[in-house]
């Protein structure tokens, strides 16, 4: 029962991680008149907010071995609540770029910290279904903005709303804080043959990844970290220019463009929720395929010159293809290059597909600027390309080193 509890306190930090990072690209084509900042800027703040997870993402590991995963996620909360509440007030770009410092400094560690805790200690629905509430999150916040913006053209509100949003998730989180400490206590970590060489151990004990100081040097991680830098290029730069894409290309209003923005996020969420069943039948290598697949053809009916509700249709195939890819990934890791490494490896994983976060969308917006938002779908494809190449590079790699089928 106090595990059950503990996973539904993980779930809601997790809900609190997605709320702040679907509403910067479906409130700036309102944001962007009103601040007087450069179509591009939404890039800029984009990139201040990663770059501020990047950081926090590489100290995780040391900050929560001192202070522990409660008070780590607790703190993290905080410091997005605060951060959104200055951005309902903030009156230029100065400011905003100042508040997303602390913005993107509090979702870094407990990112990786939860996920390396799931990864290691249950099975793969329940990183989905894990990843499926940030997908709430996610989904949510663009619905409030739109709410807001459809209401009285308030974003400020939209903000201010989400920050109350998370000011309860840190009530939440700061009454339970002891079970953190109850549940680590009764927790013993599993004893097992792998445990005690160090080794990840085919069925006949044959060692596949032996003990390494250097992880980055095991065949496959660099390839990995290039599939996690485009996943999630993909990913960030949807949400980030979809909305001004469909208001730029369709001529859709803004409130409406949040709208659909959120509909692909809704399709995050409930890809999600239903791969966490279909983990019970399939591995994690089939659906990451399968995902990648669907999301390019969502990529491809955004390119088509048809009817514009086909866009929406496009927004949530790609949201669904998305869904099972990101938490499949993260799963993986312990499978495919040992659980002494896993922490690691988890560490350069979230580090580098945050910096896919914090290069790729801004560079688009750098790119769209000066041509044309048109390109939108294009670019998308392309980095849906490369992360699926790169992911079946890795498939090979481990085929090669006989560690499983591709």
């Amino acid at each position: 029962m106090v595990a059950t509890f503990f996973l539904i306190i993980i779930y809601l930090a997790f809900i609190s991680l997605g709320l702040p990072d679907s509403l910067l690209g479906v409130a700036w084509p309102a944001m962007q008149p009103e601040i007087g900042a450069a179509f591009e800027s939404a890039g800029l703040l984009s990139m201040v907010v990663t770059g501020g997870t990047i950081v926090s993402s590489l100290v995780s590991g040391r900050v929560i071995e001192r202070f522990g995963t409660g008070i780590v996620t607790l703190a993290s909360c905080v410091l997005t609540a605060s951060a959104l509440l200055g951005f309902s007030f903030a009156p230029s770009l100065f400011w905003l770029i100042l508040l997303a410092i602390p913005l993107g400094l509090g979702a870094g560690a407990v990112d990786t910290g939860l996920n390396h805790y799931v990864a290691s200690h249950y099975k793969a629905h329940h990183m989905s279904w894990l990843h499926c509430f940030w997908g709430v999150g996610a989904t949510l916040g663009p619905i409030i903005m739109s709410t807001s913006m459809g209401t009285n053209h308030a974003w400020r509100d939209g903000y201010y709303t989400v920050s109350i949003l998370q000011f309860a998730l840190v009530f939440i989180l700061l009454i339970t804080l002891p079970l953190w400490r109850i549940v680590a206590s009764q927790h013993e970590p599993q004893t097992t043959l792998e445990a005690q060489t160090g080794n990840q151990l085919t069925n006949s004990g044959e060692a596949l990844v032996p003990k390494n100081d250097k992880p980055l040097q095991i065949r496959g991680v660099k390839v990995t970290l290039l599939t996690f830098m485009f996943y999630c290029g993909v990913e960030a730069t949807v949400g980030l220019w979809g909305a001004s894409f469909l208001v730029g290309t369709r001529h859709l209003p803004p409130e409406t463009a949040a709208v659909w923005v959120s509909m692909y996020y809704g399709g995050i969420t409930l890809g999600r929720f239903f791969t966490g069943f279909v983990t019970l039948k399939f591995n994690n290598r089939t659906l990451i395929r399968a995902g990648q697949i669907t999301a390019i053809s969502g990529v491809v009916l955004l390119m088509l010159p048809l009817n514009p509700y086909l866009s929406l249709v496009g927004f949530i195939v790609i949201g669904l293809g998305l869904a099972p890819i990101f938490p499949c990934l993260l799963h993986e890791t312990p499978a495919r290059f040992g659980k002494d490494h896993s922490s690691r490896i988890m560490g350069y994983q979230m580090a580098v597909a945050y910096t896919g976060t914090t290069i790729l969308p801004p560079l688009f917006g750098i790119v769209a600027a000066q041509i044309s938002i048109g390109l939108f779908p294009i670019v998308i494809l392309m980095f849906a390309l490369i992360m699926m190449l790169s992911s079946e590079k890795v498939n090979r790699i481990l085929y090669q080193s006989g560690k499983r089928e591709v």
